[in-house]
């Protein structure tokens, strides 16, 4: 009979699937700052403009408070991923890991040859031989540009593309731009190539955070000891290296020692110790061993499954569970408040201070007095053009009489991004009240609206402010009358 083992069918690898995740964020993120609605991007933080754009819609930056909202909405994001998957955001989509892999991966490996193969990341390029050294310049000068390339597309969430080249051809004018961008260039240079997985184990505070996150339903890298056995010990000394004394002591262990899973990893950990600071779930571990036993016709002895099901044996794993379900509950939350609050965006922007004189009168005709109250308004047109506005008093209820605005008289232009300051003077002619003992405050609305291209009040383009209107005393009208 014979004895030979069949083969099973290796599925994709883990690793081709990562790399097409990254072709797809490096896309994504180069592409997202060019593209544009109206004149708006989809997110931009201009602190030369002091806007902000979020989902094609521009804010003034007195809307900031947007911007703590997004905050929670990227680490609620992050630390969902991170109950659910462990690391899987270091390992997929972290830009740190996305470099080291160009680098690592392509530029070193594939296209210079530094490295024999990708499956070995543990063994650096030998340095002593002057033609690596040769290809360390070439690799340092290729991952110079790919860093120049990066910050500039950093710096796009900041400087919009259409500013940027301007602003970087009048470089005696732009030398804080100029040199942010050397800045993070040099930092990535210095990551990509020399910090390397340093980064991650003793730079990345998210590393510290993660063993908090986790619980025995995450879904990590695991090496299931019960088919494979134990390597290491309760301390975490390795006991074998031979796969012969190994099964002399588990003779059911599946093992083979060949350390393939240890060889490709990138962060130089051994997964078969069990969980470790290092590891960013990059699944390059369980593709190795899904090769090594794919061959003998075995499953692979390390999986992306959790510690209830691999380790404890327990049952299946549970992904929507009570923890789970609360930051999928959080996120909807904040973001309808996100979509509420960015849905109320003001189209115009209006302060109202009152002059410090209170009021002035003047007679006008027998038993007429008028009474002026101003005003100082600022105001910022929040568009992309060049619109006119003007205002409109709303009395209050139980007042006889009627306000006016006699400054400005007309409406005036307002340009984009610009505050513009304006004197308006509210009077009236009529006696709106009759106080015997003081100055009465009366309190009025200010509807201040755009008008469109044919003249008539835009339904938009409108905010209603509240003011007062200082009305004298009696024996201050009686005097003039």
């Amino acid at each position: 009979m014979s004895t030979e083992k069949k083969s099973i069918k290796i599925p994709m690898p883990w690793r081709y699937k990562r790399y097409y995740m990254f072709t797809f964020a490096t896309i994504f993120t180069l592409v997202l700052p060019w593209i544009t609605y109206n004149g708006n991007h989809f997110f931009l933080l201009s602190f030369d403009k002091l806007k902000l754009h979020l989902a094609f819609v521009q804010f003034d930056m007195q809307q900031l408070y947007l911007m703590p909202f997004l905050l929670m909405l990227m680490f609620l994001t992050i630390f969902g991923m991170t109950v659910v998957g462990g690391r899987v955001f270091c390992g997929w989509v972290c830009p740190q890991t996305l470099f080291r892999v160009i680098y690592r991966d392509l530029i070193e490996t594939k296209i210079l040859k530094m490295r024999k193969r990708i499956k070995n990341k543990q063994k650096e390029p030998d340095m002593t031989k002057a033609e690596n050294k040769v290809k360390r310049v070439i690799a340092l000068m290729m991952v110079t540009v790919i860093s120049l390339i990066a910050a500039s597309d950093f710096l796009w969430f900041f400087v919009p593309p259409e500013d940027f080249f301007p602003y970087l051809a009048d470089y005696a004018n732009h030398w804080t731009l100029i040199g942010t961008v050397l800045a993070v260039a040099l930092f990535l240079i210095y990551d990509i190539a020399f910090l390397k997985e340093n980064f991650c184990a003793y730079v990345c505070p998210y590393s510290r955070v993660q063993s908090v996150l986790y619980d025995e339903h995450t879904v990590m890298a695991l090496y299931d000891t019960h088919r494979g056995g134990d390597i290491y010990d309760e301390n975490h000394n390795k006991k074998f290296t031979k796969q012969k004394d190994l099964q002399a002591f588990e003779p059911a262990a599946e093992c083979t020692t060949c350390e393939s899973c240890v060889t490709v990893c990138p962060t130089h950990i051994d997964i078969r110790k069990g969980l470790q600071l290092e590891c960013i779930n990059c699944l390059e571990c369980v593709d190795a061993c899904t090769t090594v036993m794919g061959k003998l016709g075995k499953p692979s002895l390390v999986t992306w499954s959790s510690d209830y099901e691999i380790i404890d044996q327990k049952g299946k794993t549970k992904y929507f569970r009570p923890k789970v379900l609360a930051y999928v509950a959080l996120l909807v939350g904040i973001s309808i408040v996100l979509g509420f609050m960015g849905g109320t965006k003001e189209h115009m922007l209006l302060n109202i201070n009152k002059e410090t004189r209170m009021y002035s009168v003047k007679h006008i005709a027998e038993g007429k007095v008028r009474v002026d109250n101003s005003y100082v308004f600022l105001l910022q047109n929040t568009e992309n053009k060049k619109m006119k506005f003007y205002f409109e008093v709303i009395p209050p209820k139980g007042i006889n009489g009627k306000i006016i605005i006699v400054k400005p008289s007309k409406p005036f232009n307002a340009n984009p991004g610009v505050k513009k300051k304006k004197i308006v003077t509210l009077r009236t002619t009529d006696v709106l009240v009759s106080n015997d003992r003081k100055d009465t405050i009366i309190p009025i609305v200010i509807h201040a609206y755009a008008l469109d291209a044919d003249g008539k009040r835009s339904e938009k383009i409108s905010v209603i402010r509240k003011a007062t209107f200082v009305y004298p005393k009696k024996s201050v009208i009686d005097k003039l009358k």
